[in-house]
């Protein structure tokens, strides 16, 4: 995969001041971090392009974020003027909701878009949806799509900033950080730890962009599932070619010994909704050898943090003892969502609206042979 198109960022600096609702000053202050983004990212797409220190210093902002979220009013006026667009193509409740809420805590204009009441419903294609929104000055386009590469295909041909917010099988980009953003606040250095993931892999693109991150920032990552919801790159021995990015990565069918001295224990969605292929011969076949219950969650490590992505499928993937009791996280994982999607709202949105003024005043235009091809 290519790296993100990038353009000047403004990091943020020590004690800048956020906004506060109302004085006193002092109040108004907190230690935000000195580094965000990569200078010059202009796109959230996915996490093959991240580095260690990017993702720490994303972490680093969400810290700062998180602070104003513990305040009695949670409103600052940082966003101010700018305008987030989400645009979604698939139903999501917890990353939909997420990003209006980190929208609005910051003070930008937040406009939700469904396919199912746009002009979609009519025919319109993705690209010129997505025109009519830049035409309208936002600054970011949030976008879910059940087909993977819509987030990059509007990153090759739009001005405004682009956070991928799931796309098809491919990448969760700002659930991969969230989820290593609870495990950091919980377990503090990533590197080391052994983070189990069970699941369907194959349609998982949460799993995607955790592998990604989790291996960037040194961790042990298992993956479990049945061989028929593994992806094949992980089955045919290609991985552990030179210089292959997962080849650390364990792969393992049998859930107890994967689940063995995990100190994370990521438990992804049967996606339900995709199993037209006869994956698997019942769902209560698969609850029975990979489901997580207290009993298997004993394998881990004392401890060991419990992680779902949501929704869950309840008595499918998880217990429901497993996915409320005292090692979950699930819960937290939603609340640090919003710290996490502040944070890479504040680094993308000044940006956002330089590159957009410069490219309209060069009068930068799509090819018109190029623009039939993309309709």
């Amino acid at each position: 995969m290519t790296g993100a198109e990038r353009t000047e960022t403004r990091p943020m600096t020590n004690g800048q001041d956020l906004g506060a609702a109302s004085p006193p000053a002092a109040a108004a202050r907190i230690d935000a971090p000195k580094s965000g983004l990569a200078a010059g990212r202009r796109h959230v797409l996915d996490m093959d392009d991240f580095t260690r220190e990017e993702i720490l210093g994303v972490f680093q902002n969400a810290d700062a974020m998180t602070e104003v979220l513990n305040r009695d009013i949670k409103k600052v006026p940082t966003l101010r003027g700018k305008t987030v667009v989400t645009l979604f193509y698939e139903a999501s409740t917890r990353t939909r909701v997420s990003f209006e809420q980190a929208g609005k805590v910051l003070s930008a204009d937040v406009i939700n878009v469904s396919a199912d009441s746009s002009s979609v419903k009519k025919g319109e294609s993705l690209y010129n949806t997505a025109l009519t929104l830049q035409a309208m000055n936002a600054d970011i386009i949030v976008i879910r799509h059940g087909h993977s590469g819509a987030p990059h295909f509007l990153a090759r041909h739009l001005d405004a900033c682009v956070i991928n917010a799931g796309d098809g099988t491919h990448a969760h980009p700002t659930q991969a950080l969230l989820d290593l953003y609870t495990i950091r606040n919980h377990r503090g250095n990533i590197a080391g730890l052994k983070v189990a993931i069970i699941g369907d892999a194959l349609y998982s693109r949460v799993a995607r962009s955790n592998l990604w991150a989790l291996t960037t920032m040194g961790a042990e990552v298992v993956l479990c599932a049945p061989p028929t919801l593994i992806p094949l790159d992980f089955l045919d021995g290609s991985r552990f070619e030179d210089g292959h990015p997962f080849a650390s990565v364990q792969v393992e069918s049998n859930v107890e010994r994967a689940l063995e001295g995990a100190d994370v224990v990521m438990v992804l969605r049967l996606q339900l909704e995709r199993q037209h292929a006869g994956h698997l011969p019942t769902l209560r076949e698969y609850s029975r050898l990979y489901g997580i219950n207290e009993r298997r969650l004993a394998l881990a490590k004392p401890g060991a943090l419990v992680m779902h992505p949501g929704p869950m499928n309840e008595g499918v993937e998880i217990d429901p003892e497993v996915a409320h009791g005292a090692r979950s996280v699930i819960e937290e994982q939603v609340t640090n969502g919003v710290a996490i999607r502040m944070a890479l709202l504040y680094s993308m949105a000044t940006p956002a609206r330089r590159q957009s003024e410069r490219k309209r005043k060069s009068g930068r235009s799509v090819d018109p042979a190029q623009r039939k091809m993309l309709l």
